[in-house]
């Protein structure tokens, strides 16, 4: 039992930074390539890659880091460790409503209804599309991009709150 919060606090920081990492590649590489890529290769790329996202190496990530982060926080509140209990805590909410919400409320209607289109024949009708979607679903991206590097950074505070305890 003595080591169930330190490992608890480990695969919390594993899970905020595999889901950080995810969103982040996203923001600093994939959609750049896309938006210099012709626009008709773009969406036919984004609708692969949405289409192949949700798999089981994805999922724990995804919807895993909320649960791993809440109970990592009953055990230091169990353990008295009320500062480490805060910042994870903190952390799931966070990542819950500024991560896990907000891509299910937005990014991925955009990626269904992206999912939808038929790719143009003209180069110009496809780039409308794209930057129709590209713009608005990098905003939303930066965001979740940011409150997930919080609760990492959360999730790290925790962690170092336990270690020092």
């Amino acid at each position: 039992m003595r080591f169930l919060l330190p490992a608890f606090a480990l695969l919390s920081l594993l899970f905020a930074g595999a889901i950080f990492g995810f969103f982040y590649a996203w923001v600093c590489s994939t959609m750049w390539g896309l938006d210099a890529a012709n626009p008709k290769v773009a969406i036919e790329a984004m609708q692969a890659m949405n289409a192949s996202v949700r798999n089981a190496v994805f999922a724990p990530a995804f919807f895993g880091t909320p649960v791993v982060l809440g109970v990592t926080a009953v055990l230091a509140w169990s353990a008295r460790r009320r500062l480490a209990a805060a910042a994870f805590g903190t952390g799931a909410l966070v990542y819950l409503f500024g991560g896990l919400f907000l891509t299910a409320t937005v990014n991925v209607p955009m990626n269904e209804a992206l999912a939808e289109v038929s790719i143009p024949e003209a180069t110009d009708a496809a780039r409308e599309i794209w930057v129709a979607y590209s713009e608005p679903w990098q905003f939303w991206n930066q965001l979740r991009t940011a409150v997930s590097g919080a609760a990492l950074l959360l999730a790290g505070l925790g962690t170092l709150a336990v270690a020092r305890a």
